[in-house]
């Protein structure tokens, strides 16, 4: 009997395979290879037959040439960092897909020559918060938060609450993040209260800047104390309008009131109640791509502007396409999301659950995230899984990422488009 390992087909004869042909036009030849090598090793092993492995290896291609996978985001928070935070509108992909070759992002094709990088988004921008002197955008809020300090307080002072001192993503800390551009903390107040006084008393020569700062995925609450924009506003304009600059992180992105949130800071009400300078991030409640946004008097927009860093934190243009398209095309899906009707949300739990193995519709509470309106609870609907469900979920494709609460897999549908019921529905099958 002839050996099978001896009738494995070729690399040579497997590259020719149509399918895997077009995936190396694709992909490149190294992951098909990959795949290839894969495949056949299972066959010499015994683990299939010779002839599985180009079906094997077909089946083995990653979507794309990149290592990340996609994911339908069951979890039910609606900005998830570990996911990515914000997804894209299909406007904001096509916008990637069109300026992903050469593209007049810093081009006048009237006059032939260069032109202000990025003016659609930074146009688009200034549409969206009117309020705004300037507008200004870099690769992060932390970027932001680093240009604002080595612009105006280099080895000068900056104002901040104590009980404002907060930790970002990744074990990262306000304090350190500002102290690293050679400017100087100066805690006022007390961990729960801060009081007008407290900053009046801190102001002096060395200050550079007051900063108040939107509390990231936590509350203050009980006996507390803090002041407000307003009140700030009117205790630097006291101390020489303006010679001592008002910044405010309102962190979420948020560019105007929304009802859900009434509590979460925006760009445009900040801005009115006197702020120097706003700043945030794109791909949190705005939906958009990562990105920092300034907001803020022209004259202050434009110092941080032409800062030396200032081009070292600048952001691509499938950035200022992808924020561009997020601000001028249909709503992005995190607001689609948070603006969800519940009882569309419980329609469509109970139509999936009638047609999936021990399932069952349930209501449930989703949540913003992202740092965004920490305390805010989002009526939702989930299909009910036996907790078995989750790792299977996740070892799918696309992968699907529930949460587990009380002993089941929850699949909160707040999180997840109805477009892609259809496949919730083939991957949930596929587990079973």
């Amino acid at each position: 009997m002839t050996d099978a390992r001896r009738r494995v087909p070729r690399t040579d004869a497997l590259l020719a395979d149509p399918r895997l042909a077009d995936a190396e036009r694709r992909l490149g030849r190294a992951l098909v290879k990959r795949a290839i090598t894969t495949a056949q090793q299972q066959a010499r092993a015994g683990e299939i037959s010779p002839e599985e492995v180009a079906d094997r290896a077909v089946a083995a291609l990653p979507v794309s040439a990149a290592s990340l996978r996609p994911v339908i985001n069951a979890t039910g928070v609606v900005v998830h960092t570990n996911l990515g935070r914000a997804p894209l509108s299909a406007a904001a992909v096509e916008a990637i897909v069109t300026a992903s070759g050469a593209t007049d992002v810093e081009f006048d094709l009237d006059t032939g020559r260069r032109a202000r990088r990025g003016r659609g988004a930074l146009a688009a921008l200034a549409e969206a918060v009117p309020s705004a002197g300037g507008v200004h955008v870099v690769n992060n809020n932390a970027a932001a938060l680093l240009l604002t300090a080595m612009t105006l307080a280099p080895g000068r002072e900056m104002i901040v609450s104590r009980g404002e001192l907060i930790e970002i993503g990744d074990g990262f800390r306000l304090p350190a993040l500002m102290e690293s551009t050679g400017a100087r903390i100066r805690e006022v107040g007390t961990t729960n209260r801060t009081h007008l006084r407290d900053y009046a008393d801190a102001l002096g020569p060395d200050t550079g800047f007051i900063l108040k700062v939107h509390p990231s995925n936590y509350l203050v609450s009980g006996f507390t104390s803090q002041v407000t924009v307003r009140e700030l506003a009117q205790l630097v304009q006291g101390e020489g309008g303006g010679a001592v600059p008002l910044v405010v992180d309102i962190g979420s992105g948020l560019l105007t009131p929304h009802p859900l949130m009434p509590d979460e800071p925006d760009a445009t009400t900040v801005l009115r109640h006197g702020a120097d300078l706003v700043t945030a991030s794109g791909d949190k409640l705005l939906g958009g791509p990562q990105a920092g946004l300034l907001f803020g008097a022209a004259e202050l927009i434009e110092k941080l502007r032409r800062h030396p860093a200032a081009r070292a934190l600048r952001v691509d243009k499938l950035t200022l396409a992808a924020l561009e398209a997020t601000l001028l095309g249909p709503p992005a899906p995190v607001a689609q999301a948070l603006d969800a009707d519940v009882a569309d949300l419980r329609a469509r739990a109970a139509q999936l659950a009638d047609q999936l193995p021990d399932a069952e519709a349930v209501d449930c509470i989703a949540a913003v995230g992202g740092g965004g309106a920490p305390g805010v609870e989002l009526p939702s609907a989930a299909v009910s899984l036996p907790e078995r469900y989750a790792a299977a979920l996740r070892a799918g494709a696309p992968a699907v990422v529930g949460r587990l609460e009380n002993g089941r897999c929850l699949l909160d549908l707040r999180t997840v488009a109805p477009e892609d019921d259809p496949t919730l529905i083939e991957a949930v099958r596929a587990c079973s």
